[in-house]
């Protein structure tokens, strides 16, 4: 009975109402014009599988979709379905190995064709497809195989009992995408497709027309959308590029556009700006943790191919004494408060939220402690030299630092470099264009997938409030490598077996209480092994203009999740 307990807890957050918002603003479709997005990274590509950039999962949003996905208050809600499937509807089954999902009748792909059970299967195989790299494989785990009885029908199979069956196909990182478009697309073949991979034909408001690599992407409206009055739009211009500060004053000063993503700006920055009256900023705290991540490989361009990956363990962030006097010696509240204020929080944890899953077991890192930190590296066998920089053995703590370019975070790269060289550790800083950092190119050696350097910072959080697809980013299988086209979400290419036993565990268990426990050791162990570095809980931030209504800010799914539902403010 156990094992359906966090099943039927997810079952009490669903709402089979529709998720398309009643705005009492109807008409004909395209009735309002153009819709203008500024998001500074700029995408690399529409397909989300491709990429574990937020930028990319954003702008694909508007074109390919799931068949379920979380609503603003992290309820799951049907999207390509009329129900979600649940034990007592009859959608799960008894033992939970199975899942079955009923597409709503006469869904069409932009093109004009009828979206089949055959499209969600062919997502499934397209992302486990051998020799690929599927950016969001941690989506699929446990699934053996994916049956189609009939044309409306699907059914999903696990391995194992699966008290939370929501992963496949469900949220902004698993959408559907058509069989057709991308049949010969499979494994090595998927980052060849670029007419594909650019303009994917999907079931969402808007069609891309034309889209040009990390610069801007112009839109149309679907005109085989489900909802004849929608979207209200006819066109989007999607543009990308800049910095936070000129798409904040883009909506907020000039109004020379409508919505603007991500807006990493200091406090009074963003109130100047909204002070102007042509827009408003729009804050929500979700699982958003900026962090570090400590590479456990070495980066050396001489290793040639094989930098970067296992082969080759990393000459010193693989003693755990260097990772932890690195974290003792940052000061996360002054992070917080130069960086983000009333937009900030204190966290220990990559795991902040929801309340139940977020870990007490780390709060030590809250104190700065420079002195405990030398300590920590003396009692290691850190020596200092003539000229402060500790060594061992012959080898130097010298650290490449790396981020995407950004005033916050180059702000918060300028404070720990202090830090880290008043413990005795040399640091290089870097900072790299967002677009290409947060790309997807296999083929560039910048993207913070590849991780050619010591440590690297960004932001990351999860679809949903159920954190198990999440933790599973961390699991030996995700590291990314060549064998994956560099594809993966664990980053700092940890490994422990223990880990992987704990999330075993966690995709098998149900009650609520010890999932939350095993997730919250997870949490644990990362943290206490100083895998990463959580530095603040950053709330989620965009602005739009007062012109702009239907705007639900969502911090547990896509962002612009019910761009459909947007239209202009008297038309």
């Amino acid at each position: 009975m156990k094992l359906r307990t966090a099943l039927m807890g997810a079952a009490a957050m669903m709402t089979a109402a529709s998720p398309l918002l009643a705005d009492g603003h109807e008409g004909e479709r395209g009735r309002d014009g153009e819709l203008k997005i500024i998001y500074w990274q700029a995408p690399s590509i529409m397909n989300p599988y491709l990429s574990g950039g937020t930028k990319e999962l954003e702008a694909a949003s508007l074109v390919i979709e799931p068949l379920a996905r979380y609503n603003e208050e992290g309820a799951l809600v049907p999207w390509l379905v009329d129900e979600v499937p649940t034990v007592a509807n009859g959608g799960v089954s008894e033992d939970l190995k199975s899942i079955t999902w009923k597409l709503s009748e006469g869904l069409k792909w932009s093109d004009g064709s009828p979206v089949t059970s055959e499209d969600v299967k062919f997502s499934w195989e397209y992302c486990t497809a051998e020799g690929g790299g599927c950016a969001q494989a941690e989506k699929y785990l446990d699934v053996t195989s994916v049956d189609t009885p009939d044309a409306q029908t699907v059914v999903v199979n696990f391995g194992v009992a699966k008290p939370f069956p929501y992963g496949p196909f469900v949220g902004a990182q698993a959408p559907i995408i058509q069989k057709a478009q991308f049949a010969d697309c499979m494994g090595a073949n998927a980052p060849t497709c670029t007419d594909a991979n650019f303009n994917p034909i999907g079931t969402g408001p808007f069609t891309v027309t034309e889209f040009k690599p990390n610069d801007v992407i112009t839109l149309a409206a679907n005109e085989n959308y489900r909802d004849e009055s929608k979207p209200a739009f006819a066109t989007v211009t999607f543009k990308g590029g800049g910095d936070a500060a000129s798409a904040g004053r883009a909506v907020m000063e000039t109004g020379e556009f409508d919505y603007a993503w991500n807006l990493q700006l200091a406090p009074e920055e963003l109130d100047r700006m909204e002070s102007a009256g042509k827009g408003k900023n729009v804050v929500s705290f979700g699982t958003s943790v900026e962090r570090i991540m400590i590479n456990f490989t070495d980066p050396s361009a001489e290793l040639g191919e094989r930098r970067g990956t296992t082969d080759h363990p990393h000459p010193f962030l693989t003693d755990k004494a260097v990772r932890q006097a690195m974290s003792m010696a940052i000061d996360r509240a002054l992070l917080v408060e130069i960086g983000y204020g009333n937009f900030g929080r204190l966290t220990c944890n990559v795991l902040p939220a929801p309340a139940a899953f977020a870990s007490t077991a780390n709060d030590s890192c809250l104190t700065q402690d420079i002195e405990g930190a030398k300590a920590v590296l003396e009692e290691a066998g850190w020596v200092a030299g003539g000229d402060g920089i500790r060594a061992k053995d012959g080898v130097k703590l010298s650290v490449l630092y790396q981020t995407s370019t950004n005033a916050v975070r180059q702000d918060f790269q300028a404070l720990i470099k202090d830090w880290w060289n008043q413990i005795g550790i040399e640091v290089e800083l870097r900072n790299i264009d967002a677009s290409v950092f947060f790309g997807s190119d296999p083929g560039s050696d910048d993207t913070f997938q590849k991780f050619f350097a010591d440590v690297e910072m960004y932001t990351n959080n999860f679809d949903g409030t159920d954190p198990e697809a999440y933790m599973a980013g961390w699991t030996c299988d995700q590291r990314p490598r060549p064998e994956t086209q560099w594809q993966g979400n664990n980053m700092p290419r940890f490994c422990s077996d223990e880990y992987d036993a704990l999330r075993a565990e966690l995709s098998t268990t149900g009650d609520i209480e010890e999932r939350a426990r095993l997730a919250k050791a997870m949490n644990d162990m990362l943290m206490q092994e100083y895998v990463m570095l959580p530095l603040v809980h950053r709330g989620r931030n965009a602005a739009h203009a007062n012109t702009l209504g239907g705007v639900v800010m969502n911090v547990w799914d896509s962002e612009i999740w019910n761009a459909a539902d947007w239209y202009r403010i008297g038309n």
